[in-house]
């Protein structure tokens, strides 16, 4: 099925974080290939193809974020969709972690997903939309040493954050779910060592790493009025790293 019949979304309007590369970018073109008129918000301020408008944003401060969500506006009249597609992994073991590290990979990974979420409030509930948010299966398994223990919970917080949105936002009209990728094929994935990406797959049921533009049809599929009955879902796409 493509993506088009996933999501119809001319006339309406999505404020992608991290869309840059990687998912937030698969998202993007999932949306912008369905009609949809997106914005990417990023540190980068790049697109992945000429349907997306770039903005310059650090997710971690909250003016520039109120800024990303004022352009938005500005340039598309309202915001039907939200995606927060940002995360950095951490460096562990625990014991050798700084609390400055500890703080900047929060700031970044979680933080940033409250800020987000905040700001997206008083738009989505005024156009009935939706949101969702990337998270991890780190953030159901407890992760690994190769992520570290930040990014575990910080992705941990990131999924009851959303489940917590849901609850709370669900008279407003929104809804809010979140995604939870295992090992997916994106430019940081294609910097690690060839034998330890190997691993990587071999570690999955499905025995290949996750294809970015599989996460961006999910992302599209929980946007869609295909998925209106669904809320505080954390979609399991981990190749069978994780078995619900």
């Amino acid at each position: 099925m493509s993506t088009n019949q996933l999501l119809e979304a001319h006339g309406k309007a999505a404020l992608i974080f991290g869309a840059a590369s990687g998912i937030g970018a698969a998202a993007a073109e999932a949306y912008a290939s369905a009609g949809g008129q997106v914005m990417s918000a990023d540190l980068a301020p790049q697109t992945p193809s000429s349907r997306v408008a770039p903005i310059e944003c650090d997710v971690t401060d909250e003016a520039s974020v109120g800024a990303a969500f004022a352009a938005c506006v500005q340039q598309f009249g309202r915001i039907d969709a939200v995606v927060h597609s940002v995360g950095v992994p951490s460096v562990g073991p625990l014991a050798s972690l700084s609390l400055a590290d500890w703080r900047r990979v929060m700031d970044i990974n979680l933080t940033s997903a409250f800020l987000v979420a905040r700001a997206a409030w008083p738009h989505l509930k005024a156009s009935g939309g939706a949101a969702v948010f990337v998270a991890s299966t780190s953030g159901r398994n407890g992760g690994a040493t190769a992520t570290g223990p930040t990014y575990a919970a910080s992705k941990g917080g990131m999924i009851n954050l959303t489940r917590y949105l849901a609850r709370e936002w669900a008279a407003d009209g929104i809804r809010v779910n979140a995604v939870a990728p295992g090992p997916v094929m994106t430019p940081l994935m294609a910097s690690v060592d060839p034998e330890r990406r190997a691993a990587y797959a071999k570690a999955l049921l499905t025995g290949r790493l996750i294809e970015a533009e599989e996460l961006g049809a999910a992302i599209a599929f929980l946007l869609s009025d295909h998925a209106r009955s669904i809320t505080g879902a954390v979609l399991n796409q981990s190749g069978g790293l994780v078995l619900d």
